[in-house]
C-alpha cells in the first residue's frame, strides 16, 4: 500500500494543496466538469489510527477510476480524484466537504469514510444537490429515511448484526453474548443492530463496554466485559483498539469468540494482531478479494496492480474499487452531458448492475445496493478465510 507524506490534501499525482474551510452554499457550485476530466472529491482519513481505511478507499477509487481513464475515460472525459484528510473526525470533515463543493467545485463525493463523518457531511451535499457514493459505513440513516442523493453499495449495519447473532447462537450455541463499541453513531449503531438481533431471540447482552473514537483505551472496557464470562464478543470499532482488546485478552487468557464489523479494516486488524489474530472473525460486505473466479475481483487485482505494482488485494479496497465501478457504469448510461440530476437517475432508474459477480440494486426509494454478507477468519498465518460458520 503506497505511503502518503504529512499532508492533508491528494490529487491524482499525489501532489499536496492546502485545504480551506468555507460555509455551505449550493448556490455558485458547479458541475465538476472541466475541459477532458470529471472531479470527484473524498473526505477521509489518510493518518491516525483509521488511516488504512481512508488509504484502502482511495485506493479501491483510483483504481477503478485508472482502469476506465486507460480505455479513454468515460464520453472522453477522464476520471480525477482529490482527497482532503479528514482525520475520521466530524468537524475536519465538515471542513473538507465545504471546500470540495464550495472550491473545488466537484461533480460528486464518493467515498467517504466513517458514520460520524457521513452523518455530518451528508446533508452539505444533499443542500448542494451533490451525490454522496459509496459510503464506508452500513449505518441506517444513510438509508432509512430514504436520501436521494446518496449511493451506498454494502449491507447494513443491521444485516451484520443479524448474521453475527445469527452465526454465534446456530453455530456456536453462545448464550451470553457482550458487545465492545466505539462510543459515537457508528459504534452505537451496531449496538442498536445487535440488540435487534438479540431482542428477536429473547436474549440480552451480558455485558456492554465503550472506547473513544480514535484511542486505544480498551483496558477498563476489557475488565468490564471479562466480568460478565460470555460466549462471545461483537467488536464494532476500527483495527487499532480491536486489536488492542484482543491481545489484551489473549494476554490474561480471555478465551472468547471474538467477531468484528466489517468497518474494522480486516487486512490492517490482522496486520496488527499478528499471531494473536488467529480464529477472530470479520463479517465482510464484499466478495472476497483473492478470489479470481469471480470476474469483478479479477478486474479488481489487475486494476490494482496497474495502480500500484506492490499493492495488495484488500477488503478495503475492493469496497473503493466497487463504488468507483458503480460510478462509472453509472457516468456510461447517461445520454448527452453528465449532470449530477442526470447521475442519480441513471442509478435509481437504471435498474441492476452487473459488475461481474457483484449486483447492485436501486430504485426511486431504494439507495441499498448489496444486502450480501459474508464471514471470514483469520488464519495463524495471518490470511483470511471464507467460512459458512463459525467453530
Amino acid at each position: 500500500m503506497p505511503h502518503f507524506n504529512r499532508r492533508d490534501v491528494f490529487r491524482l499525482t499525489a501532489a499536496g494543496v492546502a485545504g480551506m474551510m468555507l460555509s455551505p452554499s449550493a448556490a455558485g457550485a458547479q458541475s465538476g466538469l472541466g475541459a477532458g476530466r470529471i472531479l470527484f472529491g473524498q473526505a477521509a482519513p489518510l493518518e491516525g489510527p483509521a488511516a488504512a481505511l481512508g488509504i484502502g478507499m482511495r485506493q479501491g477509487i483510483l483504481a477503478a477510476f485508472g482502469e476506465a481513464n486507460a480505455r479513454g475515460g468515460v464520453g472522453g472525459r477522464t476520471l480525477e480524484l482529490k482527497t482532503i484528510d479528514d482525520g475520521y473526525e466530524p468537524s475536519r470533515a465538515i471542513t473538507a466537504v465545504n471546500t470540495l463543493i464550495d472550491e473545488d467545485k466537484v461533480f460528486a463525493l464518493i467515498g467517504p469514510v466513517g458514520t460520524p463523518t457521513s452523518n455530518a457531511t451528508q446533508p452539505i451535499a444533499a443542500a448542494a444537490g451533490v451525490p454522496f457514493i459509496g459510503p464506508f459505513t452500513g449505518v441506517e440513516s444513510l438509508r432509512n429515511p430514504h436520501k436521494p442523493n446518496v449511493i451506498n453499495v454494502r449491507a447494513s449495519y443491521y444485516q451484520e448484526t443479524e448474521v453475527m447473532v445469527d452465526r454465534l447462537t446456530r453455530d456456536l450455541g453462545a448464550k451470553r453474548i457482550a458487545i465492545f463499541y466505539q462510543d459515537d453513531a457508528f459504534g452505537r449503531a451496531g449496538l442498536t443492530g445487535t440488540r435487534m438481533a438479540m431482542g428477536k431471540r429473547d436474549m440480552t447482552l451480558v455485558a456492554e463496554a465503550t472506547f473513544e473514537r480514535n484511542t486505544t483505551a480498551v483496558k477498563m472496557a476489557l475488565i468490564e466485559i471479562r466480568r460478565q464470562k460470555p460466549d462471545a464478543v461483537i467488536m464494532i470499532g476500527t483495527y487499532g483498539p480491536c486489536a488492542d482488546f484482543i491481545k489484551l485478552a489473549r494476554s490474561i487468557d480471555f478465551r472468547s469468540r471474538f467477531i468484528n464489523i466489517s468497518f474494522v479494516g480486516s487486512d490492517a486488524l490482522a496486520k496488527a494482531l499478528g499471531p494473536a489474530g488467529d480464529g477472530v472473525y470479520v463479517t465482510q460486505v464484499v466478495p472476497f478479494p483473492e478470489d479470481t473466479s469471480i470476474p469483478l475481483v479479477a478486474d479488481y487485482q489487475a486494476a490494482l496492480k496497474a495502480l500500484d505494482a506492490d499493492g495488495s488485494p484488500g477488503f478495503v479496497s475492493l469496497e473503493g474499487y466497487i463504488a468507483g465501478r458503480l460510478t462509472v457504469a453509472a457516468l456510461e448510461r447517461i445520454s448527452g452531458e453528465p449532470t449530477r440530476e442526470a447521475f442519480l437517475a441513471a442509478v435509481t432508474g437504471g435498474g441492476a448492475f452487473d459488475l461481474g459477480g457483484m449486483k447492485l440494486s436501486y430504485g426511486e426509494t431504494n439507495n441499498q445496493g448489496a444486502d450480501d454478507v459474508w464471514l471470514t477468519v483469520i488464519r495463524p498465518n495471518g490470511t483470511f478465510s471464507a467460512v459458512t460458520a463459525i467453530g
